[in-house]
C-alpha cells in the first residue's frame, strides 16, 4: 500500500520563492544544492521535473525541503499545483533526488582565515538561512572582504542586504578581526 506524501508550503522572506516541506528525505545529507533552468534529469531527476514547470527559474534541494523560485510575471496560484504534482510524481517514481551524472562542485582549499569564516558560516549562519529557504556559501576572502554566494530564496530577497550587513558581517567581524565587510557575488 502506497503512503500519501505529506507536503505543505511555507512562505519565505522573498516573495519570489516558496518552500515545499516534504514529508520524506530529499537529500540524504550535506548542504542544500541549487539547480537552474537546463538541469538535465541525469543530474537531478527531481530538480529537472520541477524546472520543467513553466515559470520556475530555480530549485534549491535540502534535507526535507525544496525551495522553488519563480519568474516575476508568474503567480504562485498558477505554479503551486504544478510544482506539488512534480514533487509527488518524483516521489511516486521512487527516484533519487540526484542522478548518476551529478558531481559535487570542486572546492579550493581554505587558508586559515577562510577556514574560520567557513566554520562560522556553516555552523551558525547557514542553518538560519536554510530555514528561510535559502543558502549561503563562501566564495572567497580578499583584502578583508568576504564574498558569499546566495541561492534559493535569498536571491532577490528584499531583506538579504540587511541580513548580510547586520547579521553575517556583524557576526564575522565579531569573531575574525581580518573581516572588514561581506558582499554577495
Amino acid at each position: 500500500m502506497e503512503t500519501a506524501l505529506r507536503i505543505h508550503t511555507e512562505r519565505t522572506p522573498n516573495p519570489a520563492s516558496v518552500k515545499w516541506v516534504v514529508g520524506q528525505t530529499v537529500l540524504e545529507s550535506g548542504r542544500p544544492l541549487n539547480f537552474e533552468l537546463g538541469t538535465p534529469r541525469e543530474v537531478s531527476p527531481l530538480a529537472a521535473r520541477i524546472l520543467a514547470v513553466p515559470g520556475v527559474t530555480s530549485v534549491l534541494l535540502g534535507l526535507e525541503v525544496i525551495t522553488v523560485s519563480k519568474a516575476e510575471d508568474v503567480g504562485w496560484r498558477e505554479l503551486g499545483q504544478a510544482v506539488t504534482r512534480a514533487v509527488q510524481d518524483w516521489a511516486a517514481a521512487g527516484e533519487d533526488a540526484l542522478g548518476a551524472a551529478y558531481q559535487a562542485p570542486p572546492r579550493a582549499p581554505d587558508d586559515e582565515v577562510e577556514a574560520r569564516i567557513r566554520a562560522i558560516l556553516e555552523s551558525e549562519i547557514a542553518p538560519y538561512v536554510e530555514r528561510d529557504g535559502g543558502e549561503i556559501d563562501l566564495v572567497g576572502f580578499r583584502d578583508g572582504v568576504v564574498e558569499v554566494a546566495l541561492r534559493g530564496a535569498c536571491v532577490g530577497c528584499p531583506s538579504s542586504t540587511v541580513t548580510l550587513k547586520m547579521g553575517v558581517e556583524a557576526r564575522l567581524r565579531e569573531e575574525i578581526p581580518e573581516v572588514v565587510s561581506v558582499v554577495a557575488v
